[in-house]
């Protein structure tokens, strides 16, 4: 099983949304997780915007990065240029992924404005998520395996 974890300073919208895409797309073969490096709550156009997609959206939480020190991930992602610098260091041998996007919870103007920005940003994750999870299970599959 390939284990992820998304972080975003909030917790709030970018992590969520790319936690959920990777439990649909990449299905049994990974494990996700999302956390924040000052977590704020799920926001409620994040929950929006998931079920608008379909999308499972209970237990889906605002955790902070904090509880997952000491865990061993194959991939550790930013989704925000804040959390990339003070993401905390996680042992073992993973990669460190950084992919930056605008933060939706940041939008303004009407809902429908501020939604239009979520539907965008997870436009833009869902499509870089789905050829992600080509690649890593590839890369799994490719891993060489230990022998006694």
């Amino acid at each position: 099983m390939i284990r992820a974890l998304f972080v975003c300073t909030g917790n709030s919208a970018r992590s969520i949304m790319a936690e959920a895409l990777m439990r649909k797309h990449g299905g049994e073969d990974f494990e996700v997780f999302s956390a924040g490096t000052e977590p704020r709550g799920v926001n409620p156009l994040t929950v929006k915007t998931l079920e608008e997609a379909g999308l499972p959206t209970s237990g889906l939480s605002s955790k902070s990065v904090q509880e997952f020190l000491g865990q061993q991930f194959d991939y550790v992602i930013t989704v925000c240029d804040q959390a990339r610098q003070t993401c905390p260091v996680f042992p073992g041998s993973h990669e460190s992924l950084h992919w930056g996007y605008e933060d939706p919870a940041e939008a303004t103007g009407t809902e429908e404005e501020r939604m239009a920005v979520f539907r965008s940003v997870f436009t833009q994750m869902s499509l870089r998520i789905n050829e992600f999870v080509v690649i890593a299970r590839r890369t799994q599959t490719a891993a060489p395996v230990a022998t006694n």
